[in-house]
């Protein structure tokens, strides 16, 4: 009878052998593949036109997660299955464009037709296969040989290793490019608007409280009139601006703890305030002014941009916007 410890076992096994062969495909990678992925990484990154991604079974789930890899991280990119590809898709492939074919074996016979396509049109080929001498690493321009890892079924038969093996390597070629194109948080953003990661993609200043929101006063203000500014705003601290209007400091309730005494109101608010407090800009990202929250154990920063006080935003606006 299996057991919880017994069905452990053959989980952390699995994740062992799989982990094996990455490090031996790391390794591999500052040799003589590492050259080949390079000048495939160069050629893909300079075409005019898309990348297009094939392969057939678990190959192909693997090029379907690689298209689409691909293309939320800036490069254009698009599946094809080589079994439509022979009857019509061959039609989507563009002269300016690049393949990429995943086939453990290399010799899989759906691939042919877009195999001997890519030589007609003299289209750059990239094969990602486990054998060196199979139809697809000779057809390819640039082939990528992946290790001969043991598959981590206990049978060595069902796609296991060897398609993490692709989907690692396929994650390497994405993040290659995307570097190569210089490729930013705000590219990324615009590609996913939705769903948690899109909120956390969004600015500051989508979310901030703007300024006539938030009470900013001198330093000379009493404090008694800065606790009203406070109490008729809400947002339970406020902003201290020079001459100038650039933000010297901050009074939150924490100040008003550390300051307790009968001639609390009739003291100035500069004399109060903690000076020079952390700012973010408006431009930042919205979990990185949580992440400055978590880290600072505050509630709230106001937003600055050369200086001066634009807005203020609270761990409760982006809580409530969903970020984090």
């Amino acid at each position: 009878m299996t057991t919880a410890t017994d069905d452990i076992a053959h989980a952390r096994r699995v994740i062992d052998i799989e982990a094996e062969a990455l490090n031996t495909l790391s390794a591999q990678l500052a040799g003589p593949l590492g050259e080949v992925f390079a000048a495939a990484a160069q050629t893909l990154a300079g075409i005019k036109g898309r990348v297009i991604v094939t392969g057939m079974g678990k190959s192909g789930h693997v090029a379907r997660k690689l298209a689409a890899t691909l293309a939320s991280t800036g490069t254009t990119a698009h599946y094809i299955h080589p079994g439509e590809a022979s009857h019509g898709d061959l039609g989507m492939i563009g002269t300016e464009d690049a393949v990429i074919a995943f086939s453990k074996s290399g010799d899989t016979s759906e691939l042919a037709d877009i195999l001997h396509y890519t030589k007609r049109f003299r289209i750059p080929l990239v094969g990602v296969t486990e054998r060196a001498g199979s139809s697809l690493a000779e057809a390819s321009d640039f082939a990528l040989v992946l290790p001969n890892c043991p598959e981590a079924c206990p049978m060595g038969l069902a796609p296991t290793t060897s398609t993490t093996l692709m989907l690692a390597l396929g994650d390497a070629l994405a993040v290659t490019l995307l570097q190569r194109k210089g490729f930013t948080a705000d590219d990324f953003r615009v590609f996913h608007p939705g769903g948690k990661l899109g909120r956390q993609l969004m600015k500051v200043k989508a979310l901030m409280r703007t300024i006539d929101r938030v009470p900013v006063v001198n330093r000379d203000r009493p404090m008694a009139d800065v606790l009203l500014d406070i109490s008729e705003m809400g947002t339970g601290c406020a902003g201290v601006a020079d001459a100038e209007g650039n933000l010297i400091g901050i009074i939150t309730d924490g100040d008003l703890r550390r300051h307790m005494a009968p001639t609390l109101l009739a003291q100035p608010a500069g004399t109060v305030m903690t000076a020079a407090p952390r700012t973010i800009r408006p431009d930042a990202l919205a979990a990185e002014a949580l992440a400055i929250m978590n880290e600072r154990r505050i509630t709230g920063l106001f937003v600055v941009e050369s200086g001066k006080p634009l807005g203020f935003v609270h761990i409760h606006d982006l809580l409530q916007a969903g970020v984090g």
